[in-house]
């Protein structure tokens, strides 16, 4: 009778410890993946903020006569694709559309990119103080963007690594926790967007070395002759 007790005890004891042990690594499940979905609203804010920002910053643009108009469109309405996709956690588990939210996005930061190039070839603008203070405000939040998306992947990267590792990934699989998609750069990312100023004097970034060629010509106290032959190579 003894014995018998012993081995139910024993019995009752590896359940119990069973149970704890099921218990912690479940809650532990929970705590990451809430992680994960409260980081990703952090980054869908940072988002947000960038996308507040373009309406005011178009309106600055196209009240200096800058003429470039297609480009100024193609902001407006990459920035209304992007606000018009939020990213939630069920969005997250569909493949499909957690990669058509990081086209629109990219697509905004590409448009984005492209007005700024515009904005090179007019100083004036650039030096007006209101779109300076716009585009720090910008530089800012692409900067917000890659750091909250840095921590989104490395909250993930630590919630798959969890559940995949022998014996919680056994939990994990009853329990329904399934493994979340990282945020890959672009390609070309690593050169845009450009939010900067340029040369102090306006002149064009480095890469646009024909635009010289097709300025027109200014007034010059030189005389006239022929032009220099171009250098053979």
């Amino acid at each position: 009778m003894k014995k018998g007790t012993l081995i139910i005890g024993g019995i009752v004891l590896l359940l119990l410890i069973l149970f704890m042990w099921w218990r912690t690594t479940y809650n532990s499940f929970v705590t990451m993946d809430e992680g994960v979905k409260a980081q990703l609203g952090q980054l869908n804010n940072v988002y947000q903020q960038r996308a507040d920002l373009i309406p005011n910053l178009v309106e600055t643009v196209k009240g200096s006569a800058v003429n470039e108009r297609q480009t100024l469109t193609d902001v407006i309405m990459a920035r209304s694709r992007a606000t018009g996709i939020n990213l939630t956690p069920e969005a997250l588990k569909d493949p499909q559309a957690f990669q058509n939210f990081q086209k629109v996005q990219g697509d905004l930061s590409s448009a984005i990119s492209r007005l700024m190039v515009v904005v090179e070839q007019y100083p004036q603008l650039k030096s007006q103080a209101n779109f300076t203070v716009l585009m720090s405000q910008l530089e800012g939040q692409e900067n917000r963007i890659r750091l909250e998306r840095n921590r989104y992947n490395d909250q993930v990267r630590d919630f798959n690594a969890r559940i995949r590792s022998f014996p919680a990934s056994t939990i994990a699989s009853m329990s329904g926790f399934t493994q979340y998609p990282y945020f890959e750069a672009a390609a070309g990312a690593e050169n845009a967007p450009q939010v900067n100023f340029g040369t102090p004097d306006g002149a064009p970034s480095s890469g646009t070395s024909a635009a010289p060629e097709n300025a027109p010509p200014a007034p010059s106290a030189q005389p006239h002759g022929p032009a220099r032959p171009a250098p053979t190579h």
